[in-house]
């Protein structure tokens, strides 16, 4: 029997598996049980964040009120007869918008209502949409019309004034990391607690890009996922160095910054990448610092987060700031620069001195800013 892919397998079949969604999920099943179910809505939101697995949920409520196993599936997988699904990018022009329009005049086969979700549906021409204007705005008492968009700035005004718009957000790292560990459970692999939180900041609020890593992560054919497995799989900076890194910079020792920083570039690891893993752990260091260990902000296992929080204790929280700020300029300056290891390598040195640099400016600004700090009180003094 042919895979099917962790992203598939598990995707969600009711409101109460939506992950991340739920305003949306609630607001959808109560429009069905007051009857208040309009003719048409816009879904909008980035990949991976459950936009046509609601569309298809809302439609199997409406249609399968009696959740037949048979019509379910056939609305799941995108084969029912009375629930049709187009692409918006394959099916752009107008003559297809107006067989769509066409064919909606034909009443449903066995559902209470004909319903057309139609993904992507900003890449529809203007003439295909100008087409389905008219339909919309006074559908058959029996046709419904669901539209999903990563782009909704590209719908026209007319569509979205016609449709109840809801705007899907980007699901949390700990949402992801909780649906992933369920499915680990389901396919009897265990893994190591960073991998999961790892895995789960990856997929950058999309649960489908957080499944397809996964996934790639199990074709390994391991029974224990590792953070070593998934920096070689990913080709991403070893923890341990980035944490000698780190070491070196609270330490002020520039030559040991080089050396970690060389390590790291040395086995394949790109400056831009190397930058991104540092703002990752500095920004850990931070909210640990401020919010003390037990925040709920970072996602690390117990030994890490120790670790980390030990680690974040060398630092104040305007240093760590700076070195943030710096990360992230010189991770863009890099990119068009014709000389990129240069500012990798002299962001390394200005990162370890970066505590000595803000004693030097706190005592320059000292000596020098006295006189102008005591200003303002002979002004007002003057004033009073």
């Amino acid at each position: 029997m042919a895979y099917t892919v962790l992203a598939r397998k598990y995707r969600s079949k009711d409101f109460d598996q939506l992950v991340g969604q739920e305003p949306i999920a609630r607001t959808l099943t109560a429009a069905i049980e007051q009857g208040r179910v309009a003719h048409a809505y816009l879904f909008c939101g980035t990949r991976g964040v459950g936009k046509t697995s609601a569309a298809r949920i809302f439609a199997n409520a409406i249609n399968n009120p009696d959740t037949d196993a048979e019509i379910t599936r056939a609305i799941m997988t995108g084969s029912d007869v009375d629930t049709i699904e187009i692409d918006g990018a394959s099916n752009n022009k107008v003559d297809e918008a107006r067989d769509l329009i066409a064919n909606s005049a034909y009443r449903p086969m066995r559902g209470r209502s004909k319903i057309y979700i139609i993904d992507e549906v900003h890449m529809l021409s203007t003439a295909a949409f100008n087409a389905l204007l008219k339909t919309m705005e006074e559908p058959p008492e029996h046709v419904m019309f669901i539209l999903c968009t990563t782009d909704p700035q590209k719908v026209p005004a007319t569509i979205q004034s016609r449709c109840q718009r809801f705007d899907f957000r980007n699901i949390s790292s700990a949402r992801i990391a909780g649906h992933l560990e369920d499915v680990l459970k389901q396919e009897g692999i265990t893994a190591e607690t960073e991998v999961v939180a790892a895995v789960a900041r990856l997929g950058n609020g999309s649960m489908r890009d957080a499944l397809s890593l996964l996934d790639r992560l199990m074709a390994v054919g391991e029974k224990k996922l590792t953070a070593a497995l998934l920096e070689d799989l990913l080709g991403l900076p070893d923890r341990e160095v980035i944490a000698g890194l780190i070491d070196a910079f609270a330490d002020g020792d520039a030559g040991v910054a080089l050396t970690k920083a060389g390590e790291l570039l040395s086995r394949g690891i790109s400056a831009d990448q190397a930058l991104e893993s540092l703002l990752d752990r500095l920004r850990d260091l931070m909210v640990l610092g401020a919010c003390g260990k037990d925040t709920d902000l970072v996602d690390l296992s117990d030994e890490a987060r120790a670790q980390e929080f030990g680690r974040s204790q060398r630092f104040d929280a305007a240093g760590l700031v700076h070195m943030i700020a710096l990360c992230e300029s010189v991770q863009r300056s890099i990119k068009t620069s014709s000389a990129p290891r240069a500012l990798f390598d002299a962001a390394m040195v200005r990162l370890a001195l970066t505590e000595k640099l803000a004693d030097v400016t706190a005592v320059v600004a000292s000596a020098s800013g006295g006189a102008r700090l005591k200003a303002p009180g002979r002004s007002t003094a003057k004033k009073a």
